[in-house]
């Protein structure tokens, strides 16, 4: 926390999956100012029926389709934190299936039980909504660890390692930025409509092009094919940032 406070001073929503699921994580959250947290419940064993009982009587039933009902409830629970009971609120959704999506009955009812610790007041929709949004936060950190190669980082040493993902972090932004002005444009290569392209698709498009360097009155020249696909967009960007 301490290291997001020297980012922003303004407040900061924290969303953990379920690995964190643990009444000390959220203790110490609430102990801090302006910040609210989102942390997936962990189901373990709970009893699904009684909580499919429990949202059908106390929640909000909704019926998806023939066969399929999505239930959301909110209950605070108690917890023990350093021998006192601290309150929490627990966002429950139940899903219940009495039928597949081809409308075949199920002998046995199907029950899913999802949860999410939180201490934001919101209704359980929009709580669920700010969780499943981290997806997209997710994809950001694969295609770091995939596209850049930063999956397995090179030593054993914290400060080599803090430097590696620094520069691989100036890296990333510097692709984007190139992939936003780049290949969003109507000059850019032929692909499907988008709102962004990934890292590896910068590379591959605007970064790993076939070129010839010739070097001729103390100039230094790249030529490229007659049909190069990214060529147009290659230099509309070297025009704006190495130009400017």
């Amino acid at each position: 926390m301490d290291n997001a406070r020297r980012l922003t001073e303004k407040p900061l929503l924290v969303r953990l999956d379920a690995a964190h699921d643990a009444v000390e994580t959220r203790a110490e959250l609430s102990a801090h100012e302006n910040t609210a947290f989102i942390v997936k419940w962990n189901p373990r064993r709970a009893n699904r029926a009684y909580w499919a009982d429990k949202v059908s009587n106390e929640g909000r039933l909704r019926h998806v389709r023939p066969g399929k009902q999505v239930g959301l409830l909110s209950v605070s629970i108690p917890q023990d934190q350093e021998g006192r009971l601290e309150p929490y609120r627990l966002v429950v959704r139940v899903t219940i299936r009495t039928a597949d999506a081809k409308a075949q009955r199920l002998l046995d009812p199907v029950i899913a039980l999802e949860g999410w610790w939180t201490n934001v007041d919101l209704p359980e929709e929009d709580v669920i909504a700010l969780y499943e949004n981290r997806g997209v936060s997710e994809q950001f950190d694969s295609e770091i660890k995939t596209d850049l190669d930063l999956e397995r980082l090179p030593s054993g040493k914290f400060s080599v390692n803090a430097l590696v993902l620094t520069l691989g972090a100036m890296v990333d932004n510097v692709l984007r930025i190139i992939g936003e002005e780049g290949l969003l444009g109507d000059d850019a290569p032929v692909r499907h409509p988008a709102k962004r392209r990934r890292i590896r698709t910068v590379i591959q498009e605007l970064i790993v092009l076939a070129a010839r360097v010739i070097r001729t009155g103390r100039r230094i020249k790249l030529q490229f094919g007659r049909h190069c696909p990214g060529y147009a967009a290659f230099g509309r960007l070297f025009v704006k940032f190495c130009l400017a």
